[in-house]
């Protein structure tokens, strides 16, 4: 069994909030220090941190952090109400963020009920942000341990995004499973998308297998359906933003084409997610927002200009996989084998989730 390097991309010290600045890496791993709810608004809006559980947890913490700063001034509910909605209106597609603040807006709504003292409601907002944090990393390890299962001894994976410790609060989904095989001894090799326009998965995912020391391969997003012809792809392995009640998924954009490629060459389609990033609210995947982002990610690629001024660019940054598509959804209770609205209900009601 091998031993793999923990990674955590975020640490709550005294007080203070710091993450790793994502827009840095590879080339530089550089920590910045968030000290106000705003400054955790404006990292998730320009994707300093990214990935839908870090974003929930993140947004938990930026919460708490905008509560401390408004606690001694006057209606406090009605500016706690401001702080929520800021954090809330920075990406829309991933569930988790809603998820995290439901959570924390409940618990600050009791603490005020009880007539905590308004210190005190600051201190215990803390500690419920710290325990999604260990909650998230615990899933991970679990839904690893899960889905590892699933993965032949000698396995060529092809992976999407970053869904590794940079996503999550350590370990990952889709990647932490990669991890998880991996540490178990499987002989594994990674075919990591590059991911356009915003390359996460060269700069990140590329970044933490070279980190834990694990084979890979990175491949332009294009060659995606050539490998899989040429038999060198044994199953596709992905995160999710968004899962709705139907088990459609809403993911990083490119999740969908690899999805049909998949199927099309009878490969095994897996989804690894916590159970925090399903949205039983929502039917289907019609129904979830779609974030379009600024069209100079995609017109330039870092610094460098790679069309004409004049081109308009289209940048949807999440497309619906469908639940047809869909081998089986890997989450921290078990798998989810059967991908429908029926067995996704009858899993979670079963699980207690």
């Amino acid at each position: 069994m091998r031993k793999i390097k923990d990674l955590r991309p975020l640490k709550f010290e005294k007080g203070k909030l710091y993450v790793i600045n994502q827009l840095k890496l590879p080339q530089t791993l550089e920590w910045v220090e968030l000290s106000d709810y705003r400054e955790v608004a404006d990292a998730i809006k320009k994707m300093v941190v990214r990935g839908a559980p870090l974003i929930g947890i993140i947004g938990a913490y930026g919460f708490a952090l905008g509560v401390k700063q408004i606690v001694d001034q006057k209606e406090p509910l009605q500016k706690s109400e401001e702080v929520l909605k800021t954090l809330k209106e920075t990406r829309p597609t991933a569930v988790n963020l809603f998820w995290a603040l439901e959570r924390m807006w409940n618990k600050f709504e009791k603490f005020l009920q009880e007539g905590k003292e308004p210190h005190k409601i600051a201190d215990l907002l803390f500690k419920e942000a710290g325990r999604i944090e260990i909650e998230d990393y615990h899933a991970n390890k679990s839904i690893g341990g899960y889905g590892q299962v699933l993965l032949p001894e000698n396995a060529n994976l092809l992976t999407h995004c970053n869904t590794g410790a940079l996503a999550t609060s350590g370990w990952g989904t889709a990647l932490g499973i990669i991890r998880s095989a991996y540490e178990e001894g499987k002989n594994i090799t990674v075919y990591v998308d590059e991911t356009r326009p915003y390359l996460q998965g060269s700069r990140l995912t590329a970044w933490e297998l070279v980190y834990e020391g694990i084979p890979h391969f990175l491949i332009t997003d294009n060659q995606a359906g050539f490998l899989m012809k040429k038999g060198l792809i044994d199953a596709v392995i992905v995160g999710a933003d968004r899962i709705t009640a139907n088990g459609d998924v809403a993911n990083k954009i490119g999740t969908y084409t690899l999805s049909v490629l998949a199927k099309e060459h009878g490969i095994p389609f897996y989804v690894a997610a916590p159970t925090s990033t399903f949205d039983l609210d929502t039917e289907s995947g019609e129904q979830i927002p779609i974030e379009v982002r600024s069209q100079d990610e995609v017109k330039k690629c870092g610094d460098c200009i790679v069309a004409p001024e004049e081109t308009r660019a289209l940048n949807y940054s999440f497309d619906i996989t469908p639940a047809s598509n869909i081998t089986a959804i890997v989450t921290e209770k078990g798998i989810i084998s059967h991908v429908d609205t029926d067995h996704i209900m009858k899993f979670l009601k079963y699980r207690g989730v």
